[in-house]
């Protein structure tokens, strides 16, 4: 309530100073996630939030999640440390998204619009989604399966990747060390010369986080190569590798000693894409692949478990779109997909390494594969009104055969402002957990199911945005344990309303502010009744200061006969020194209202924490 009562005070004030301004200075939001090909957002019927570079990086954040968790309504991402998310038992990083889980698989996480998840248990791996490979984010929000298929359910988060495009070399380098022996390096290489353009970038983070037997340490890079054949054709070859070694000590009611964690995850794709002005498309391969060694830990620091946890996966794909404007206001695209999708788990003993018997019915079904083509149509008429219908065909070698339409109309009353109205399906295949693996698994489950209806109304006028969101969401055939099997049996009925508002106050100050309102027939743990950030961003000089209040209610941390809820507010500070115009300075705190609270059930989080460091660039 609070933070509507600023919301209220400071709305007058961003309308009267719009008033004032000059509407050229309207921005217009171009996007990629919402259709494959670059388009203005104002002629797309569903919701998308760009959140640009110097948003990502301004608060010295090594993933991008925390920033998206805070400017975009509805989404919330879970943790339970100061540093890195985990796999397995206890993990946070888990992604919802206006009720819909990522940590079932689906919510998808895609980079440069290609799949990324594990393979046997289909849920996005959170510590993957580096900040120093990123452009930009853009979030749907709703179901995007027409054009992405399986777990886009929810929507996606998609990861745009930089590249360099002007000629020229500049290198940039980031060092910062707080608490509990916190420590995060990242450094990056640009090059473009006449036709080729690279990438390159490495980095390093470990923490000790804040309680005994958490430790965290993780290292990678990423890699992005790029020539231009013609004006009209280029091509691309990028690589993303991360390691990681996790510990965890359990809830804090029932420890458990010995937990540690192995993962390494890696990307690699490559794409040939052609730009014309009545036309551009794409061919790309991509392949996304896990190795996992667990240790899940033992209630008896006596008894250490006698066997690791392993798994391996790998979801590889081949992907073709190409969009033509066929006549004036049209915009057609059309595309297939393929995607073969391996996983294999496993136990080895830890002193001899030879593999265990497992309780799953995998052998000789370690792969599925999945095929699907789909058209979009989109048509301006006139010059206020747009209509979009999609519809996709997708084929799973386990489930068969699925339909997946969508509908939109945006009408434009006003040269800034637009009204959008969206009806879409999604839909999310059985994993190889959920069909093989353990004793609930069942070999003749369905596709998960649903429907997303959505109204919303955005604005643009000189210093203002602004927008508001109203959703239905009604899904059917969800895979639930019911006596000790997976079945199709569970519902879900979410409905809820967003809003939105970003103000530029002359040359000094921007305020950004967004709400969430959810309201779940079935409840689901990590999914907040309400989310509010308010951030005011001050610069002059030398100087920056960003500063962030986040306020989250009726968070379920357990649901069903334990139901428990978590209330909290959290101030965050960002301070920026530029010492030279390569040099600056940063401090950055966390929580300094030394909040006591919990996302994961027996997870408390640290009270106020610190970083401090510097960034350098020539």
């Amino acid at each position: 309530m609070k933070m509507l009562s600023l919301l209220a005070a400071a709305l007058p004030l961003a309308l009267s100073a719009s008033a004032q301004s000059d509407t050229a200075t309207t921005l217009r939001d171009v996007v990629v996630t919402g259709t494959r090909n670059a388009v203005d957002v104002r002629h797309l019927p569903m919701t998308v939030t760009v959140i640009g570079r110097d948003k990502l990086t301004e608060q010295h954040q090594s993933s991008v999640l925390p920033t998206a968790m805070q400017q975009v309504p509805s989404l919330f991402v879970t943790s339970r440390s100061m540093m890195g998310y985990g796999v397995s038992t206890g993990a946070a990083g888990g992604i919802n998204l206006r009720g819909i889980t990522g940590g079932a698989g689906q919510m998808l996480v895609l980079i440069d619009g290609h799949p990324q998840y594990n393979g046997v248990y289909g849920h996005p791996i959170s510590d993957s989604y580096q900040t120093l490979m990123a452009e930009r984010v853009e979030v749907l929000r709703g179901p995007a399966s027409v054009l992405y298929g399986s777990n886009a359910m929810g929507g996606v988060l998609n990861i745009v990747t930089r590249a360099m495009h002007t000629d020229g070399t500049k290198t940039t380098a980031s060092v910062g060390a707080g608490s509990y022996g916190t420590v995060q390096a990242e450094a990056t290489n640009q090059q473009r010369h006449d036709r080729f353009s690279s990438t390159v970038s490495a980095q390093y983070g470990r923490s000790d986080n804040h309680r005994p037997s958490m430790g965290f340490e993780q290292y990678g890079g990423y890699m992005k190569l790029g020539y231009d054949f013609t004006p009209h054709w280029n091509a691309y070859l990028d690589a993303d590798i991360t390691h990681f070694t996790a510990s965890y000590p359990g809830q804090v009611d029932s420890p458990v000693y010995g937990a540690e964690q192995w993962i390494t995850r890696g990307v690699v794709s490559a794409a040939l894409e052609n730009h014309y002005n009545r036309t551009n498309g794409a061919l790309s391969v991509y392949s996304n692949f896990g190795r996992h060694k667990i240790d899940d830990g033992s209630s008896d620091p006596s008894k250490p478990t006698q066997r690791y946890f392993r798994s391996k996966d790998a979801l590889t794909g081949v992907s073709w779109y190409q969009s033509a404007q066929l006549f004036i206001g049209n915009r057609l695209t059309a595309g297939i997909d393929f995607q073969h999708i391996y996983g294999n788990a496993y136990y080895t003993s830890k002193s001899t390494g030879e593999v265990l018997n497992t309780p799953n019915k995998q052998s000789g079904k370690s792969y599925r594969n999945e095929v699907a083509g789909y058209v979009d149509l989109r048509q301006d008429l006139l010059a206020c009104l747009t209509i979009d219908a999609g519809i996709r065909l997708d084929h799973h070698s386990v489930t068969g055969m699925e339909w997946v339409p969508q509908f939109g109309v945006v009408y434009r009353p006003t040269a800034t402002g637009e009204v959008k109205l969206m009806a879409a399906k999604g839909f999310r295949n059985p994993t190889m957990r959920e069909l093989y693996l353990y004793p609930p698994s069942n070999e003749d489950l369905e596709a998960e199911r649903l429907w997303s209806y959505e109204l919303s109304w955005r604005q643009r006028t000189g210093s203002i945005a602004y927008g508001a969101n109203l959703y239905y969401i009604k899904g059917d055939n969800m895979i639930q344990t019911v006596n000790r099997r997976n079945v199709n049996t569970g519902a879900i009925e979410n409905w809820g309303a967003e809003i939105d508002m970003t103000y530029r106050a002359g040359s000094h100050w921007s305020l950004t502010t967004n709400h969430s309102f959810l309201h779940m027939e079935h409840h689901v743990v990590a999914a907040p009744e309400y989310k509010g950030f308010l951030g005011a961003n001050y610069t002059s000089g030398r100087w920056s200061v960003m500063t962030g209040l986040q306020y989250v209610s009726g968070l379920f941390t357990d649901n069903g006969t334990n139901e428990a809820k978590e209330d909290f507010c959290l101030l965050n500070m960002t301070v920026n020194y530029a010492i030279h115009k390569q040099c600056a300075l940063w401090l950055r705190g966390e929580n300094l209202l030394a909040q006591s609270y919990e996302i994961n059930r027996g997870y408390p989080l640290p009270r106020a924490t610190f970083m401090a460091g510097v960034d350098v660039s020539f």
